[in-house]
C-alpha cells in the first residue's frame, strides 16, 4: 500500500526552506520519505527567471544534509517543480510530498485515495525540445507511472510536467552542430515545451491516439487536449519531471485528489467543481472548517480567446509592459484564494493542449 503525506509551507524568498526544515526537525516529515516538490516563486515566470533554480537548490541543499548527499543528487531523487510569478495576490510557498510504502492491504478505500508517481524521461537536447520526440518519452513516462500506481487512465486526476525550455545557450549549442531548433525565441519555446509535453500526457493517458500527433500540430491545434494535464518549463533541467497524481485502489491515507475546468479567468464555479469531485462537500461555498480540509490546489491560466471575458474586452493580449500571463495568474490566483481562503495557490501560466481552447485545468487536495 500507498500513503502519501501532503504539506503546505510558507517561504518568505525564493531561498527559505525554514519551514520545511521546521517540519523535519518536529518529526512531521521525513526527508528519507520525501519524493517532490512543486511550488510558487515570486520571479517573472520567464525564461530568464532564476529563482526557480536558486528555490531548487535550496531546498535540494537542506535535503541533502539529511540524506547525506549532494544536492545534485538529491535533485536526481526528488522532483522539484517550480513555477514563477506571485502575481496578485498569490503567495510564494512549496508542497512537499512524501510517499511511503507498507506491506500487505489492509486500509484501502473505496474510491481509492491519494497516489503520486513520479517519474523521468531521459535529458533532451536543444533541437528535441517541443518536438515529437518529447511527446513519446513523455507518454511512456506516464504509462510506466500508471503501473506504478495500480491505476487506470480514469484514476489519474491531475499530471504535473515541468520539463526544459530553449536557452540562448542551447539554442547557440544546435546550431553550432547544424541542428535546427524549434524556435529562436526563448520565451517562445515555452509554449512549444509545455504543448509538447501535454500532448504526452495524452497520449499515455489514452485521451488522444498517438498517430493523430504530428510536429505540426504541436502548440497549433488546441482541438488535441488532455483533461488532466499542466505542463510547466523551464531553463534549470534539461529532462522532463513527471508527476501523475491519482486514487489508486493501492493507496491509503486521508486524501483524495479532484479536478475540473474552468471556464474563464473569473470561473468561481469551476474551482468548486474541482473541489467536490476532490470529495469535499459544501453547499454555495465551503465553510471555514472545510476550508481548512483543502490542502493543495493546482491551476492553470490562460487569457480569454479573443481578449474577450464573457463578451468584453480585456486587455491581456494587448498590453506591452504585462505578459498575458501575469494578468491570468493575477486573476485565476485571486478566484482561487476566494473559494479557498488561502493564497497558497500553485498557478502557473499557459494552457497549449491541456484543456479545450480557452479553457484550463483544475485540481484539489482535500482531506476527506
Amino acid at each position: 500500500m500507498l500513503k502519501i503525506g501532503v504539506h503546505r509551507i510558507a517561504m518568505a524568498n525564493p531561498a527559505d526552506v525554514s519551514g520545511l526544515q521546521r517540519l523535519i526537525d518536529d518529526k512531521a516529515i521525513d526527508p528519507q520519505a520525501v519524493v517532490a516538490s512543486i511550488g510558487k516563486t515570486e520571479g517573472n515566470g520567464g525564461a530568464n527567471d532564476f529563482t526557480r533554480a536558486l528555490a531548487t537548490l535550496s531546498a535540494a541543499t537542506l535535503l541533502g544534509g539529511y540524506l547525506e548527499m549532494p544536492p545534485d543528487e538529491v535533485a536526481k531523487r526528488v522532483a522539484f517543480v517550480w513555477s514563477g510569478g506571485c502575481e496578485g495576490v498569490l503567495s510564494p510557498h512549496m508542497t512537499v510530498f512524501t510517499r511511503q510504502e507498507t506491506a500487505g492491504d489492509d486500509g484501502a478505500s473505496p474510491g481509492g485515495r491519494l497516489a503520486l508517481s513520479v517519474q523521468r524521461t531521459r535529458s533532451f537536447r536543444p533541437e528535441e525540445v517541443g518536438r515529437l520526440v518529447e511527446v513519446r518519452e513523455v507518454a511512456a513516462a506516464v504509462g510506466r507511472a500508471l503501473d506504478d500506481l495500480g491505476a487506470d487512465p480514469g484514476d489519474v486526476h491531475y499530471v504535473q510536467v515541468k520539463g526544459p525550455l530553449l536557452t540562448p545557450a542551447g539554442i547557440a549549442d544546435a546550431a553550432a552542430r547544424g541542428q535546427s531548433v524549434v524556435t529562436t525565441d526563448p520565451n517562445r519555446s515555452k509554449a512549444y515545451a509545455r504543448g509538447a509535453t501535454a500532448l504526452g500526457v495524452a497520449v499515455g493517458l489514452g485521451e488522444v491516439a498517438a498517430d493523430a500527433v504530428t510536429e505540426e500540430v504541436i502548440a497549433t491545434d488546441m482541438n488535441l487536449y488532455s483533461a488532466v494535464a499542466a505542463t510547466s518549463a523551464g531553463g534549470e533541467l534539461t529532462d522532463c519531471e513527471v508527476l501523475v497524481f491519482a486514487n489508486s485502489p493501492r493507496a491509503t491515507g486521508d486524501y483524495r485528489i479532484g479536478h475540473a475546468f474552468l471556464a474563464d479567468a473569473a470561473d468561481l464555479d469551476g474551482a468548486r467543481t474541482a473541489l467536490r469531485n476532490a470529495g469535499l462537500e459544501f453547499g454555495c461555498d465551503p465553510s471555514e472548517d472545510q476550508r481548512q480540509r483543502v490542502r493543495a490546489v493546482f491551476a492553470k491560466a490562460e487569457a480569454p480567446v479573443g481578449g474577450l471575458l464573457r463578451g468584453y474586452r480585456t486587455t491581456m493580449l494587448s498590453d506591452a509592459d504585462i505578459n498575458y500571463e501575469r494578468h491570468a495568474r493575477a486573476a485565476v490566483g485571486a478566484i482561487l484564494t476566494a473559494v479557498t481562503g488561502d493564497p497558497r495557490i500553485f498557478v502557473s501560466g499557459g494552457t497549449e493542449h491541456q484543456a479545450p481552447p480557452g479553457q484550463a485545468p483544475l485540481a484539489a487536495i482535500v482531506e476527506v
